[in-house]
């Protein structure tokens, strides 16, 4: 008797396109994987994205087939032999042990249209592989594919706040591209059969752990039972995969005459040495940066789905801000902004911000998205241009001055605040923060925060973790300079 084929989703042979290792894992080890927040929240977008092109694709005759592996192949059977002429979302069939779940089938004459949504905003290349796996499967369970196209987001959509969005997604034809990949799909069907049945693939890591899709395994795969990882010395994978194929595990496993970047010399110098480098000249730059000085930081939203009116898919809507006020002689107080309601919190915050500037003094960042939120909020609000462009001519930013002035060996190759401000000040880690403690959080908890079926207890809860975590940016930025400053 054959054996049988192993069960392949569409999602399993894209894994295999990126890595068999990476489906090997998946299959046999998924203990072995660690799915980030940041993960996580993609995936809810694309769920999101998945019901507004139901929404923008389907009629009152419409249907979705539902999740259940035990039913979806017969429902979706029954259907199309029925002579459905509506649209079905989801639609599910199986080939050769490949199974593949359609967003959109629409009805065209005699045969059907096919849509994949995506919640990116252009066409990659593996989303034509995609669509030509789904092609394959389609046409050989007797599926008179017309043409098939892949749906994704416009980022140039501007949300009228009237629940419309038709406009939201931008379709690609891409039926001849598509079909030029059969051979490729069968080689990638053949390959991650034998990632699933046979021994772990030896595969070294390199820059496909990170395309197209940040790998799970990362942590498995890349050495990390070591106190100074090799992925610290940053740069290009493809040469950190290159070290570790060597046998380097640790930064101070690479020889100096190894690298040639300046950044990953200096790295490998202060990690070697076991001591941080501070390179003079910050303290003279900070001291002469006159008072009172703002320390000022943005929480944003960036949703695919805008929920605003006048705002577009993925643009950084701020929510939120924090700002320590430091005065001559080293007095501080601190102001903030965050508004739960659920209405558009924009202008309010950029008014308040505005009074809470004043006229004088510099505003300091950490890196230059602060600059793109107030030139955002410009856009938005050509009346307020004037005042707030007085306050980004005043912004200055510290990442730079931190950049070249400072390298602590705990740093691993990073100089984010979040990486900076413990070595700097070890009392002070973003670690030790509960609940919210990142960016991508902070987007989360405030959209799960203004949903009316939030209850309040967790939206109190919320509150007070929001305002802690961008409290704690501005205080972190002030600890950053008064370091430089008294050493």
């Amino acid at each position: 008797m054959a054996a049988r084929k192993p069960y392949l989703s569409k999602s399993r042979l894209i894994s295999a396109w990126q890595c068999a290792k990476k489906l090997h894992l998946e299959k046999h080890h998924p203990e072995l994987g660690e799915v980030s927040s940041q993960t996580e929240s993609l995936f809810a977008t694309g769920n999101q994205v998945g019901d507004i092109a139901q929404q923008l694709y389907g009629t009152a005759d419409s249907v979705e087939i539902a999740f259940d592996f035990k039913t979806m192949l017969a429902e979706t059977e029954r259907l199309i032999d029925g002579g459905a002429d509506f649209p079905i979302f989801e639609a599910t069939f199986r080939h050769e042990g490949v199974l593949i779940r359609a967003d959109v089938l629409i009805p065209d004459g005699d045969g059907w249209h096919v849509i994949e949504v995506k919640a990116s905003t252009s066409v990659k290349d593996y989303h034509v592989l995609d669509c030509a796996i789904q092609d394959w499967v389609l046409r050989n369970s007797g599926i008179n594919v017309l043409s098939i196209s892949l749906a994704h987001i416009n980022n140039q959509f501007v949300y009228a706040g009237d629940e419309n969005y038709d406009g939201l997604l931008i379709e690609n034809e891409l039926t001849d591209e598509a079909r030029k990949l059969e051979p490729a799909v069968l080689d990638l069907v053949a390959k991650a059969r034998d990632a699933v049945t046979g021994p772990m693939p030896a595969i070294q890591v390199g820059a496909h752990c990170t395309k197209p899709y940040d790998c799970q395994f990362q942590s498995h795969c890349w050495p990390s039972d070591t106190e100074y990882p090799i992925s610290g010395l940053g740069g290009s994978r493809a040469k950190l995969g290159n070290f570790v194929a060597l046998g380097a595990h640790d930064i101070r496993d690479v020889a100096a005459h190894d690298l040639t970047a300046a950044t990953q010399q200096w790295i490998h110098r202060v990690t070697v040495a076991g001591e941080p480098e501070v390179i003079p000249g910050a303290k003279k730059i900070l001291e002469a940066l006159p008072y009172p000085r703002y320390y000022l930081d943005f929480e944003t939203i960036g949703p695919a789905v805008p929920i605003w009116a006048g705002t577009r898919p993925y643009a950084a809507v701020p929510i939120q801000w924090s700002c320590h006020i430091e005065e001559e002689g080293g007095a501080i107080r601190h102001e903030e902004f965050l508004d739960l309601s659920g209405e558009p919190p924009m202008r309010a915050l950029a008014e308040k911000m505005i009074e809470c500037l004043g006229e004088s003094g510099p505003v300091l960042m950490y890196t230059s998205y602060e600059k793109g939120v107030i030139n955002g909020l410009i856009a938005m609000f050509p009346d307020l241009e004037e005042p707030l462009t007085k306050i980004v001519n005043r912004l200055y930013d510290l990442h730079p001055i931190v950049k070249t002035h400072y390298y602590h060996q705990k740093m691993l190759g990073s100089w984010s605040i979040k990486a900076v401000l413990p070595a700097m000040v070890p009392e002070m880690s973003y670690s030790g923060l509960e609940g919210i403690n990142e960016g991508m959080g902070a987007s989360d908890g405030f959209l799960e925060a203004i949903n009316p079926e939030t209850d309040m207890v967790r939206k109190l809860e919320l509150e007070e973790q929001l305002l802690r975590y961008c409290r704690f940016d501005t205080e972190a930025m002030v600890a950053i300079v008064r370091f430089f400053t008294t050493n």
